[in-house]
């Protein structure tokens, strides 16, 4: 696949933002064309009037972003956006105290296609640290299994560690996995973005705190997994995505280095993620543009992400085959 052009928009004026900050966006394509983009915000991230914000992008026109409502009275963060096969959208998010390690999973449905969505409830009843898809979205194996790329941070960086949380009635009910990582002095690996390059072989590459991205594979779809390693694609202790286009290959966006949050570039694989050549450069000035999230359609690329705290950006890609 190559680029053959783009365009990139914001999801609301950032002179009249609906709140002061906002931050880790996710993307959702509907049936009928239209996109969905959520994302929390509120005074500051960790306060308690950070909610979960959406916003419909119909005949390319963003619409006025709306407040999810819930009862919960703590702060919220890193929705994730996903359609199930019979139509009903899901929006994962996690709330908790300002401390990680006490966050719970909530989710919200829709069968309007996004216009209207249900009350909260838990998604695993008793979670602690968070369940389901932490930052990235669930994707579907080739035999119906629907896995979500998860982690599980507690209150030392050393507690962190990549999980799958695995479903096999379509969302209802999750089995969690452990990604297996090695016995090292304060390693810390989360927030996984998820692939299937064959038949029941899938694949999860890993934000980290050592300045690379790490990476695990699994032969059995999802069930077990082998010891993670590191790559030598660079990472700054933030999130990435991954999307596999029609043809195999993959698209990464990320910050492709180690300490700071720009530049953020979109690059593609065509090994399986052996290797990546970078395509586009999204943002090139100094400032925070972080948190990306990408999905991909048999033409056409889609990419939201943190800008400067301030809004989220969105990208539109059109690709054709080489």
């Amino acid at each position: 696949m190559r680029i053959i052009k783009y365009s990139k928009e914001y999801i609301y004026n950032l002179k009249n933002a609906p709140t002061p900050e906002a931050h880790a966006s996710t993307v959702l394509r509907l049936k009928n064309g239209d996109l969905l983009a959520a994302w929390f915000g509120g005074t500051k991230e960790g306060e308690p009037d950070v909610r979960i914000w959406v916003s419909r992008r119909r005949r390319n026109v963003w619409k006025k972003p709306v407040q999810i409502q819930d009862d919960i009275p703590y702060t919220h963060w890193n929705p994730v956006l996903f359609e199930t096969k019979s139509g009903e959208i899901l929006l994962f998010y996690k709330s908790g105290s300002d401390k990680i390690a006490t966050w719970k999973t909530y989710l919200v449905t829709s069968n309007d296609g996004g216009e209207t969505f249900s009350p909260q409830r838990e998604l695993v009843l008793g979670d602690v640290g968070g369940r389901g898809p932490v930052k990235n979205k669930p994707i579907y194996l080739s035999d119906g299994t629907l896995i979500a790329p998860a982690s599980i941070e507690l209150e030392a960086e050393t507690n962190w560690y990549p999980i799958v949380d695995l479903s096999y009635d379509d969302g209802k009910t999750w089995e969690l996995v452990k990604i297996p990582l090695p016995n090292k002095p304060d390693l810390a690996v989360i927030q996984p973005t998820l692939w299937e390059s064959e038949q029941g072989v899938v694949h999860a590459m890993m934000r980290t705190k050592h300045e690379q991205v790490w990476r695990s594979d699994s032969m059995d779809y999802g069930k077990t997994w082998c010891m993670a390693y590191p790559t030598d694609i660079p990472n700054n202790n933030s999130g990435l995505d991954v999307a596999r286009l029609s043809d195999g290959t993959l698209a990464l966006v990320s910050n492709p280095v180690t300490k700071r949050r720009h530049p953020l570039t979109l690059a593609f694989s065509k090994d399986n993620g052996k290797s990546f050549q970078k395509v586009l450069t999204l943002e090139d000035d100094v400032g925070e543009f972080s948190y990306p999230a990408i999905i991909a359609t048999q033409d056409k690329l889609y990419i939201t992400y943190t800008y400067n705290r301030k809004g989220i950006a969105f990208f539109e890609i059109c690709l054709a085959d080489e």
